[in-house]
């Protein structure tokens, strides 16, 4: 199994972070196969990651999110129907776009089977690398933005947190100001001043993220 990983953001002062990519899964008992689906998807510049048996992509998939996986049908040992039917069995890859690769005659029955376990879509050998690499590239696409969508709610959860403590903390300090109990004007100061500099602690990161 090997994987391509790589690339950096141009800043102003050069390259500086690593950009993120999508993951593509390349399952193929041939090496050649292997290379040459390697070949042909280089130029989307996402990371390639291969497995040479249905058990290998098995267990990359236990660690690692991918937007698709191109699945060879003819394998020894697990073949790909079997390897889709597992990995639609499993909760965290339920949901992941598997392109069925074939050398298998022509026959629909064939590609019954394949959608028939949960494959989106079934090319027979010899494909079209255009082809190949156009569809790959949408589903890359509708993955990143479903990560973009996600990472947006959980933005969206984090702000409402913040939003429910600052009130809460507004609300302490008003009591303690307001307050008439048997604490001195400097202790609810005081107190008054802590819960201010924690307000203010929890929001200095948002502060700078905002001015950066």
């Amino acid at each position: 199994m090997t994987e391509r990983t790589g690339g950096f953001v141009e800043g102003e002062g050069g390259p500086t972070t690593e950009r993120p990519r999508s993951k593509i899964l390349l399952v193929d008992d041939r090496a050649d196969n292997l290379m040459a689906l390697e070949a042909i998807l280089a130029s989307l510049d996402q990371d390639l990651v291969t497995a040479s048996s249905g058990e290998e992509a098995l267990k990359r998939l236990l660690v690692d999110d991918f937007a698709v996986i191109l699945l060879d049908v003819q394998m020894p040992g697990m073949d790909g129907f079997e390897t889709a039917h597992r990995i639609k069995q499993r909760g965290r890859t339920r949901d992941t776009p598997i392109i069925f690769l074939t050398a298998i005659d022509r026959e629909p029955h064939h590609a019954f089977r394949g959608y028939a376990v949960g494959a989106v879509d079934y090319i027979a050998k010899p494909f079209d690398p255009w082809l190949l690499r156009a569809k790959v590239s949408v589903f890359v696409e509708l993955f990143e933005k479903n990560e973009r969508l996600s990472e947006l709610a959980h933005q969206r959860v984090r702000d409402f947190d913040l939003m429910t403590e600052v009130a809460e903390r507004l609300i302490a300090l008003d009591v303690l100001l307001e307050a008439s109990s048997d604490a001195t004007k400097e202790e609810r100061l005081a107190a008054a001043g802590a819960e201010v500099r924690g307000l203010v602690a929890r929001l200095q990161p948002f502060a700078r993220s905002a001015n950066s």
